[in-house]
C-alpha cells in the first residue's frame, strides 16, 4: 500500500471518528439558565422555561414572581373584634388629590352573621350580606382615614336592596364608577334548593369625584348567564381595566360541583354602564376566587389564588384572553386589589404592581364573632422595581403555622383504624 493510499484511508478514519463526536448530543450548560434557548435536547420541563407567552428564565429574573409581604393597617376600628363591623373584598387602589382611594365592603350590624339559618333582616347571613360600600383615604397606604359611606343599600325592588358587596373602581373619560354584586336575596339562602347561586348581578354607581355623591344606575350591567351556561347562577367579584380602547370587566363565575369549581370570565364594553358583551371564549382564567389584575407589558397579567387546578399562581396574556402560568408562588393575598397606577391609561407598557390592599376572614368563626379584616400586601411585581427579598422561594414559616393545619377529627379517627392490632 503506498503511503498517499495510507494517508487518505488515516483522513477517512480521523473523519469518521470527528463525525461521531460530532453527532454525540450537546448536554444543557452549568451555571445560570441561559437567557436565550441552547441548542440541545429539551424536556418538556425546560422547553416551558423557554416557550411560552411570558418567560422569566428563572425566579430572580422572573418580574412575574414575587413572594408577599403583609402589615396591619392603621385606622380601622373593628369594635373590639366581637363580629359586628367587617371590611373586607377591597377595590384597586387608586392616585387622586394627592391621596391614595380605596373602597371596600363594610358591614355593621347588631350581630355577628348567622350561618344556621338564623338570618333575617338585621341579622346578616354571610359576612357580605346587609353590606353597604365604604371608603378610606390615606397619605402613605399604610395608615388610612375612614370616610364613610360611598355606596348605600338600594330600595325595594332594585338589585341591591339586601347588599351591595365586592365593589371595584373604573375612571373613565374623568368620571368615576363603582362595579358591585347588587343583592336580590339574602346571600346563601339558594344553597340548598334545585337553583344555586345568590342573585347579584353586576350593577354600578357614577359620580364626578371619588368623594361622591354616588349615583346609582339602578341597572343591571352584567346578567348571570342563560340556563346551561357555566355562570348561570354566579358573577361575583368585577373587576374592570381599560384595554385596547375598551372597558374590560372581568368577572368570577361558579359551574357547581362539590366542592365548586370557580373561574373567571370577561365581559367587554364601551361605556361604563354597557351593553357589556361576554367573550365567547369564556371562561378565560380556569381557577380563582377574587383574582385582581393589571396591565403588564403590551397585555394583561392576573393574581390567581385560592381556587382550582392553576390556583396559586400568577398568570400572563398577550392579549387579555388566553391566559399562561407565568410563575408559581404561595401565601397568596387574599382578594388582593392593588394600587395599579396604569389601570385606566389603555397603556401598551405596563409597569406592573407593588402593593395592594387584602383581607384576611373567617376571624373568631368558632367563637361565633365570624368577621373580615383589611391588611396591606407588598410585592415584586414591577418591571421599575428589583426586589431581591421578594424573589427568594425558601421561605422559613414558624412551626405553629403548619401545626394549624392539623389533622381533623375524621382524619385521626381513619387513620387509627388502619394502624395494625398488636398480636398477642
Amino acid at each position: 500500500m503506498s503511503i498517499r493510499l495510507i494517508m487518505i484511508t488515516a483522513l477517512v478514519l480521523c473523519g469518521g471518528i470527528f463525525s461521531a463526536f460530532a453527532e454525540e448530543p450537546s448536554v444543557f450548560p452549568y451555571g445560570s439558565i441561559p437567557e436565550t434557548k441552547p441548542d440541545v435536547p429539551l424536556s418538556k420541563a425546560m422547553q416551558r422555561v423557554y416557550d411560552g407567552p411570558y418567560t422569566g428564565i428563572d425566579n430572580a429574573r422572573n418580574e412575574l414572581f414575587t413572594n408577599f409581604k403583609y402589615t396591619p393597617l392603621k385606622g380601622f376600628d373593628y369594635h373590639g373584634h366581637d363580629g359586628t363591623v367587617s371590611r373586607r373584598d377591597a377595590t384597586k387602589v387608586i392616585r387622586a388629590n394627592g391621596k391614595y382611594y380605596v373602597w371596600y365592603t363594610h358591614r355593621q350590624t347588631p350581630t355577628p352573621p348567622n350561618y344556621d339559618g338564623g338570618a333575617n333582616e338585621t341579622i346578616p347571613s354571610r359576612d357580605w350580606d346587609l353590606s353597604e360600600i365604604w371608603y378610606a383615604t390615606s397619605d402613605d397606604g399604610f395608615t388610612w382615614e375612614e370616610q364613610g359611606v360611598a355606596v348605600k343599600r338600594m330600595k325595594k325592588p332594585h338589585a341591591g336592596w339586601r347588599s351591595v358587596s365586592t365593589p371595584d373602581i373604573l375612571v373613565w373619560k374623568g368620571k368615576y364608577y363603582l362595579y358591585y354584586q347588587a343583592y336580590l336575596l339574602m346571600p346563601g339562602s339558594r344553597l340548598s334548593s334545585a337553583t344555586n347561586g345568590d342573585d347579584c348581578p353586576v350593577s354600578v354607581s357614577e359620580s364626578d369625584s371619588p368623594d361622591g355623591p354616588w349615583i346609582p344606575s339602578n341597572k343591571i350591567v352584567v346578567e348571570n348567564g342563560p340556563p346551561g351556561s357555566w355562570d348561570q347562577y354566579v358573577i361575583h367579584d368585577p373587576y374592570p381595566l381599560v384595554y385596547n380602547g375598551q372597558i374590560y370587566l372581568y368577572y368570577k363565575g361558579e359551574m357547581g360541583g362539590d366542592p365548586a369549581v370557580r373561574a373567571q370570565g370577561l365581559a367587554i364594553a364601551d361605556h361604563p354602564l354597557g351593553p357589556f358583551k361576554k367573550h365567547p371564549q369564556n371562561p378565560v382564567i380556569n381557577s380563582g376566587h377574587e383574582t385582581s389584575l393589571f396591565p403588564f407589558k403590551t397585555g394583561i397579567a392576573a393574581l390567581v389564588s385560592r381556587h382550582g387546578l392553576e390556583h396559586n399562581t400568577i398568570q400572563y396574556s398577550p392579549d387579555g384572553v388566553n391566559f399562561d402560568v407565568a410563575a408559581i408562588t404561595g401565601l397568596m393575598p387574599i382578594a388582593p386589589a392593588a394600587y395599579v397606577a396604569d389601570a385606566f391609561t389603555d397603556t401598551r407598557d405596563g409597569r406592573g404592581i407593588t402593593w395592594g390592599i387584602c383581607h384576611f376572614r373567617n376571624l373568631k368563626r368558632d367563637e361565633g364573632k365570624s368577621h373580615s379584616m383589611l391588611a396591606r400586601f407588598d410585592c415584586d411585581l414591577s418591571l421599575d422595581v428589583n426586589d431581591v427579598e421578594m424573589k427568594e422561594t425558601d421561605i422559613f414559616n414558624d412551626p405553629d403555622i403548619y401545626f394549624k393545619f392539623k389533622l381533623s377529627e375524621t382524619q385521626r379517627e381513619r387513620i387509627q383504624n388502619t394502624v395494625p392490632q398488636k398480636s398477642h
